[in-house]
């Protein structure tokens, strides 16, 4: 094994020492309440966490039989909004034509968590979640941004290595959620 490939797997064995399970246990609550209620589960993410919510949202409606649904699957009217309105409504006005409502749960995959510079179109998605008392969760990277300060429940994925927090992020938002679909199923 090469010294890189060695010390990535190290980060990814003290990520794993150091992530919390009480949020993951948090996370597997509020969905469970989200499916008996007949509540829906919506995924935001942009980027690479934009092709792990479109993986997950199959997860949980195939194998837990959650009703869910995200934004960035429906690229015309995603392109539409950002081109017609702006890239910080797309999420929040999507919501609202989805008709958002307290038996729902919106889960944000982020790097950074959402913050005025970076991922403001998920900052104003979550103040609507918030206004319509849906539940918030997240797993999101860094410091946890917006999403950790709103979220019912929020899972942080550690920094261990400044210049792998994007692929650790998203490499470990695919593995709670298979383990979130796993103990939901």
């Amino acid at each position: 094994m090469s010294e890189y490939t060695a010390k990535y797997f190290c980060e990814v064995e003290e990520i794993i020492d150091c992530i919390e399970d009480k949020p993951i246990d948090e996370m597997i609550r509020i969905l469970s309440e989200t499916k008996r209620n007949g509540g829906r589960l919506f995924i935001l993410g942009v980027g690479g966490s934009a092709a792990n919510a479109s993986h997950a949202v199959n997860d949980f409606r195939k194998v837990c039989g959650i009703e869910s649904y995200t934004p960035t699957d429906n690229i015309a009217e995603l392109t539409a909004r950002t081109n017609d309105d702006g890239w910080w409504t797309v999420f929040s006005e999507w919501l609202k034509v989805s008709k958002l409502s307290r038996k729902d749960t919106v889960l944000v995959f982020s790097v950074s968590g959402g913050s005025e510079k970076v991922s403001a179109n998920i900052i104003s998605a979550l103040k609507f979640a918030k206004r319509k008392h849906a539940h918030i969760i997240g797993i999101v990277g860094r410091d946890g941004g917006y999403t950790a300060k709103v979220a019912d429940a929020c899972v942080i994925i550690p920094t261990v290595n400044p210049k792998h927090v994007t692929p650790h992020t998203e490499s470990f938002q695919a593995v709670i959620w298979h383990l979130i679909v796993e103990a939901l199923r």
